[in-house]
């Protein structure tokens, strides 16, 4: 597998940029996955202490280094400030697929923070990294990011029924999907 670098320059629009995590980053990591609704649709632990987010940076640059993900912090264009975290993961290099997965804290919603990232990681993904798709699978009680699918210009493809284990609990997802030709029209 080849190893997944950071892009540099960091992927940026002026709405988000995306850059690597650091240990500067843990106070307001685990004060964003302390909101309910992130542990509520993805596997973050709940409740989220700062060992889970020093264990979970210290995991990113081995993951980078086998290529099985990349994981960046989703910041304000202007100023830096933290807004969330985004993902390149569940890379199936046999098939040059991969899967998008992120979280927004709670003071960066409805801002379209999560829209740009995807975007950027997207295009980043479809082109430098040499993947031909790339999912998105929302649960189907998100409709947020449904949403953000939906605008990046991701089809939806259909209902995974009982496709997600998460918390003790299994999860119907929507599959949403980019090809490159789907970016070319964005």
């Amino acid at each position: 597998m080849p190893e997944l670098a950071v892009p540099s320059p960091p992927l940026a629009d002026d709405v988000v940029g995306l850059r690597a995590f650091s240990p500067d980053d843990v106070e307001w990591i685990v004060r964003a996955c302390r909101d309910p609704e992130i542990p509520r649709f993805t596997l973050v632990p709940d409740p989220y202490e700062e060992s889970d987010a020093r264990e979970w940076l210290g995991m990113h640059a081995d993951h980078r280094a086998s290529g099985e993900a990349l994981q960046l912090a989703i910041v304000e264009a202007v100023g830096g400030a933290p807004l969330g975290s985004i993902g390149l993961m569940r890379i199936a290099w046999d098939q040059l697929r991969g899967e998008i997965g992120y979280w927004i804290a709670p003071w960066a919603r409805g801002r379209g923070a999560a829209t740009s990232a995807v975007r950027l990681l997207a295009t980043h993904a479809l082109g430098a990294v040499g993947l031909q798709r790339i999912e998105v699978i929302p649960y189907v009680a998100n409709p947020a990011s449904h949403r953000v699918a939906e605008k990046v210009g991701c089809r939806r493809e259909g209902v995974l029924r009982s496709y997600f284990l998460a918390h003790g609990a299994r999860h119907d997802c929507v599959m949403y999907s980019l090809v490159p030709g789907d970016l070319q029209h964005r």
